[in-house]
C-alpha cells in the first residue's frame, strides 16, 4: 500500500514536470512573437509568466524532498526524484532566458530592424520541436529519443553562428547598426542557451531510464 501512494507520487510529479514542459513552451512562443510584432506591451507580460514557472518549479522540488525525507527512496527512485529536480531547475533556467530576451525585446522597441527575422524564429522552432519530442521521450522513457533530440542542438548552434556573422557583417556596414546588434546577438545567444538546458533535461531522461550518465551537449 504504501508503495502504491509513492508509486502514485512519482506520477504526479511527472505530470507536473510535463506542466512545465508546456509552460516553457508557452513563454517561449509568446517571447519571440513580441519579437516579431515589436510588442513591448506583451514583452513586459513575459516577467509574470515566468512567475508561474518559478512557483511550479518549487512546488515540484519541495514535493520531491518531502518524498525525499519521508519515504528514504533507494536505487532507481531517488535516482529519479533527484534528476526530476535538476529537470525542473534546467527549466526554470529556460523561462529566465526568456526574460532575458524579453529585455532586448523591450529595448530594441520599436525602431526598425536592422535584419530579416528569419533566424530567429527558426531558431525558435527547432527548440519548440525540441520541447514536444522530450516530452515523449520523457512520458515514455525513451532515453533512444531523448538522445536523438540532443543532437537538434547543433543546428541551433550553426543558426547562431549565421546570425552572428550576418549582424557583425552589418555592423561592420553601418556603425549605427552596433546597438540593436548586439541586442540581436544577445537574443540568439538565449536561444542556444535554452536548447543547452533543454539538453540537459535529455540527459536526466537518460539517466533515469538506463541509470547512465550522459554528457549530450
Amino acid at each position: 500500500m504504501i508503495r502504491e501512494g509513492f508509486d502514485n507520487d512519482l506520477k504526479y510529479l511527472s505530470s507536473q514536470v510535463l506542466v512545465m514542459m508546456d509552460m516553457v513552451r508557452d513563454i517561449l512562443t509568446e517571447v519571440i512573437r513580441t519579437l516579431e510584432e515589436q510588442d513591448v506591451h506583451g514583452a513586459r507580460e513575459i516577467f509574470k509568466f515566468d512567475d508561474k514557472i518559478d512557483e511550479k518549479m518549487n512546488q515540484i522540488e519541495e514535493k520531491c524532498i518531502e518524498l525525499i525525507a519521508l519515504q528514504q527512496p533507494k536505487a532507481k527512485d531517488l535516482r529519479t526524484l533527484f534528476s526530476l529536480i535538476k529537470m525542473v531547475t534546467d527549466l526554470e533556467r529556460m523561462g529566465d532566458y526568456c526574460v532575458n530576451i524579453a529585455r532586448e525585446v523591450i529595448l530594441i522597441g520599436k525602431e526598425p530592424l536592422m535584419k530579416e527575422l528569419k533566424d530567429i524564429p527558426k531558431m525558435r522552432d527547432i527548440i519548440l520541436n525540441m520541447i514536444d519530442a522530450t516530452k515523449i521521450s520523457f512520458k515514455e522513457l525513451d532515453a533512444d529519443l531523448a538522445i536523438e533530440v540532443s543532437r537538434d542542438d547543433e543546428m541551433i548552434d550553426e543558426i547562431y553562428k549565421d546570425i552572428y556573422n550576418e549582424v557583425l557583417l552589418k555592423i561592420h556596414e553601418n556603425r549605427e547598426n552596433i546597438s540593436q546588434g548586439t541586442k540581436l546577438l544577445f537574443i540568439g545567444r538565449y536561444l542556444e542557451r535554452i536548447a543547452d538546458h533543454l539538453t540537459n533535461v535529455c540527459e536526466k531522461i537518460v539517466y533515469i531510464t538506463r541509470g547512465e550518465r550522459l554528457e549530450l551537449n
